[in-house]
């Protein structure tokens, strides 16, 4: 029955013939394994597959060819770099009545990553990293890259300066007085007037993308994800008792940070051991309506 089935796709001629550069689906539901030392996940992943179409006179590729092929990723295997270039290049051979020679997939799914408190060792929680996995095959091979999107805490450096100037001006206003402080008056000072002005700090994110070679045994995701979390050594935390607050105040009070010095942070902590390294960091400003942006490009 099926092949007197009608396929409007394969034998009517568009009515405005053209080639066109992508044409597949976005948002295929499939559930991935990441593997990695220490860390073995099943993920639900969102696919998008597409190939070109470089005949003018097809109407339509073969959409369910390209579902089938990407449907064999969804294994009790882990996913590795090594499964995409073969995918991409089944991809095109499926379109040859197409004459496709293109192909890209790309996966999104959230890393789920279990995180401890930076000072209870009772407490933790989980954190969710988004992913982005693209593999492209064109005219000059294969590609494949990863993307991970990591939340931090920034602390302004001019706002922090502006704040100790102020601390400073109504320290010495307050002891004008007296010729020497003793110790005890001066803590006791601090611990009543020492906030009176405040450093703005934002909730801020880094995007960061690698090229990953197709024999790499994983992704990595893991391991660029702590890299990234060192350098910026203010990464948000899950569950935290009070000394955890407290530990990750004194890491933003010790770490401040512009957009700029972000960037750079990241870039030079990765420039030994990754290939083709793209940042972009955006912080959240608490002090304007709109955010402090900085990249820099592979």
């Amino acid at each position: 029955m099926t092949k007197n089935l009608p396929d409007i796709a394969a034998v009517d001629i568009p009515a405005n013939p053209m080639p066109l550069d992508w044409v597949g689906m976005s948002g295929i539901d499939l559930p991935v394994v990441i593997e990695e030392p220490g860390y073995r996940r099943e993920h639900h992943a969102r696919i998008d597959a597409e190939v070109n179409l470089p005949r003018p006179d097809v109407r339509g590729i073969h959409m369910s060819r390209l579902h089938q092929l990407v449907d064999e990723l969804g294994s009790d295997k882990a996913l590795t770099p090594g499964q995409l270039g073969p995918l991409l290049a089944a991809m095109i051979e499926s379109h040859e009545d197409c004459d496709s020679n293109l192909a890209r997939v790309r996966l999104s799914f959230d890393l789920l990553v279990r995180r401890g408190a930076l000072e209870s060792a009772d407490i933790g929680g989980w954190r969710a990293y988004p992913v982005i996995l693209e593999a492209i095959s064109d005219r000059s091979g294969t590609t494949l890259r990863a993307k991970v999107a990591i939340t931090y805490s920034s602390t302004c450096p001019c706002s922090a300066s502006l704040t100790r100037q102020l601390v400073e001006r109504e320290f010495l206003r307050a002891f004008s007085d007296r010729d020497a402080v003793s110790p005890a008056d001066a803590a006791a000072w601090l611990r009543e007037h020492a906030t009176l002005a405040t450093p703005h700090s934002q909730r801020s994110d880094a995007h960061v993308s690698i090229s990953i070679a197709e024999s790499a045994a994983s992704f990595g995701l893991l391991k660029l994800i702590d890299r990234v979390e060192s350098a910026l050594t203010t990464p948000v935390q899950t569950a935290v008792k009070r000394i955890d607050e407290q530990a990750f105040a004194a890491r933003n009070g010790q770490n401040l940070m512009f957009v700029e010095d972000a960037v750079r942070r990241i870039r030079m902590a990765l420039a030994r051991d990754y290939a083709k390294v793209e940042v972009n960091v955006a912080h959240r400003e608490s002090l304007h309506p709109h955010d402090a942006v900085a990249s820099a490009g592979p």
